[in-house]
């Protein structure tokens, strides 16, 4: 994005400049979200944290003694308790859902080793990628912190030798070198504080081997101004303030646990995602956006139900999709890394 351009969308916001989150207050565990996140709810309720100290954001009150603040369970029981409440499958089979999906595949290709190769599906949910993965002959071990997540991966894609843990993206419980992949898709929107994901991509960094591959996902900060206007949100004033945080300092909120608002995250600038990756000592080989302006299009599933329909959605996606001014577009951007040799 060119710099007059930022100016005029962002403000005053720094891009290199740590934020501190707010605190949430919580998801309901009937949430709903937008159409770029997440699917319809389910009837499951708010599963506690696995452990007490940093599983999810650190907010500005954490205290350094493994004993997590009462802001920090909050983030953390939201978020949890927002994964636990919706499909995530579901979200994916939708129109906008397969357009991510086909587009990520494309992108992945790019860059995979032959399998098998060793692949750790970092926040992988019920295992959209590690199925389709498996399915193409690697080995593939799914670490998330939602406990149904977990559960349904190794009920699931068991039988495809696909394995699963619950787990820290900050604090992999796995030995260093030992995956050719990483995949970081879901982290880095729920890590508020910028420590923590650099710490993240650190720990992807450390357990895949030199030259190997670590590609991670994160949610435009310009998403919630695209996604309102198409689907008239923006003309609520609660929700015109949450958009104003999120171009501000990425920093989204749902204080009122509206449906399709999402929930605690955080939202990156192109420019920011790529600052952070190369904090973390990865080599950025590219960064792209995912859907482009295709995925705003407001009757996106029945186009996308149709194989020429489908066909010029994924043209449209790919013709900008490394254009500098145009990859805030994109509700999902996607940086391919190397571990240095």
């Amino acid at each position: 994005m060119s710099p007059r351009s930022r100016r005029v969308l962002l403000g005053s916001r720094r891009l290199s400049t740590p934020t501190s989150p707010a605190s949430s207050t919580g998801a309901s565990p009937s949430q709903a979200c937008s159409s770029w996140t997440c699917g319809e709810p389910v009837t499951t309720g708010v599963t506690e944290p696995r452990r007490c100290s940093r599983s999810l954001p650190r907010s500005p009150a954490h205290r350094c003694d493994g004993v997590p603040s009462v802001d920090e369970m909050e983030d953390e029981k939201a978020v949890v308790g927002h994964y636990e409440s919706i499909r995530e499958e579901d979200r994916i089979a939708t129109g906008f859902g397969q357009l991510e999906l086909v587009r990520t595949r494309e992108i992945l290709h790019r860059y995979l080793p032959d399998p098998p190769a060793r692949i750790l599906d970092i926040g992988g949910g019920t295992g959209v990628h590690a199925s389709w993965l498996a399915e193409e002959g690697h080995s593939v071990h799914v670490v998330d912190v939602t406990p149904r997540h977990v559960e349904n991966v190794r009920v699931e894609l068991g039988p495809q030798g696909v394995t699963a843990e619950l787990g820290d993206a900050r604090e992999l419980s796995l030995p260093d070198d030992s995956f050719d992949v990483a995949l970081v898709f879901g982290p880095l929107y729920h890590l508020t504080d910028r420590s923590d994901r650099i710490d993240a991509l650190r720990e992807a960094r450390r357990v895949v081997r030199s030259g190997g591959i670590v590609a991670c996902a994160g949610i435009s900060s310009f998403a919630s101004l695209f996604d309102g206007l198409a689907r008239r949100f923006l003309f609520d004033r609660d929700f015109r303030q949450i958009v104003e945080r999120d171009l501000r300092d990425g920093q989204h909120r749902n204080p009122e646990n509206r449906s399709h608002w999402f929930t605690t995250a955080f939202f990156h600038h192109p420019a920011e995602l790529r600052a952070e990756a190369e904090e973390a000592g990865l080599t950025v080989r590219e960064l792209l956006g995912v859907e482009g302006l295709a995925g705003w299009l407001p009757d996106l599933a029945p186009h996308w139900s149709t194989e020429e329909g489908r066909a010029v959605i994924l043209f449209a996606a790919e013709a900008v999709e490394a254009e500098p001014s145009l990859l805030g577009l994109s509700a999902h951007l996607l940086i391919v890394t190397s571990v240095p040799q």
